[in-house]
């Protein structure tokens, strides 16, 4: 979808001018096509070469793309990026930019589950939760949609808002959001319709993962009681707030547990949990068998 998002956009421009105004090509590391993480190959039409001329160098990754960050690779980038106008990373490209040092004293951000790594590994970087940013002639996007909403800011740059309206239209697709809208752990556009509140109280959820709050608490910054909020959950989602906000926290420890290897005592103390013993019994309540089987398994 990443790269859908950053060149069917393009192609959409071309078509609605009728003439040819953005070319793109897709290369890969070793010239083979890009296996995607649900084992779909995306053709490419050659190997990564930095030093062939470019404009625009996007740099697209998933899940592990972090670790193909090679001497040669890295350098590649920045070799490639001294004549560019431009050098960016989508969603876990974000990293293999970090580690080719284009990063440093930069804005950016990546996608929303590797926030707070990414802040950690480029402390030179002023990471921000945004759908994308552009800072000079380097930007970043968080995922998907983020990168669909870059395109259409690039497109409305360069030909004008009409053509950019003109271009969502084709994929009917509503530009609701600014580069600067905080990416969220829940998408909730599938509650439109539903209580406003709802949407504010799981925000102030997502927003106290690691420090939660009290039900009591929620329900009164929403100028709610917690017997309306109760209601109010039950009808929109089917279960108590109490049981969501578990929930909510629960996969956040999930992703942690199969996909760092942090130590389980941070991951409880960063979903909320006193200790890592209380932390592993509700985990194994709620997903069937215990972190550490996750993990190994």
């Amino acid at each position: 979808m990443c790269v859908a998002s950053a060149i069917d956009p393009l192609r959409a421009a071309n078509r609605i001018a009728g003439e040819r105004l953005f070319d793109f090509k897709l290369v890969s590391m070793n010239g083979e096509p890009a296996m995607t993480t649900s084992d779909l190959p995306v053709p490419v039409s050659g190997r990564f070469d930095p030093r062939e001329a470019t404009d625009v160098l996007a740099v697209i990754g998933g899940f592990g793309a972090k670790n193909h960050g090679t001497a040669a690779l890295l350098s590649g980038l920045r070799q490639a990026a001294r004549p560019a106008r431009a050098i960016g990373g989508i969603e876990a490209g974000t990293w293999l930019v970090g580690r080719a040092g284009l990063l440093e004293g930069r804005a950016a951000t990546t996608h929303w589950e590797d926030l707070e790594d990414f802040a950690a590994a480029f402390p030179g970087a002023d990471v921000r939760p945004d759908r994308y940013v552009i800072d000079g002639p380097v930007f970043t996007s968080g995922g998907a949609s983020p990168t669909f909403d870059l395109m259409l800011h690039l497109i409305r740059t360069r030909l004008g808002m009409a053509v950019a309206l003109d271009v969502a239209s084709v994929f009917i697709y509503d530009q609701t959001r600014a580069a600067t809208d905080a990416q969220p752990l829940v998408s909730l556009g599938r509650l439109d319709g539903y209580d406003a509140r709802l949407a504010q109280s799981i925000r102030l959820m997502e927003s106290h993962i690691d420090q939660p709050l009290t039900i009591a608490s929620v329900a009164r910054r929403v100028g709610l009681t917690p017997r309306a909020l109760e209601n109010i959950f039950r009808s929109s989602i089917g279960e108590t707030p109490g049981a969501y906000y578990l929930r909510l926290r629960l996969n956040a420890a999930r992703r942690l547990v199969a996909d760092t290897r942090l130590p389980m005592a941070d991951i409880a103390a960063r979903t909320g949990f006193s200790s890592a013993t209380t932390f592993s019994r509700a985990f194994a309540k709620g997903f069937g068998k215990a972190p550490s089987m996750l993990r190994n398994g």
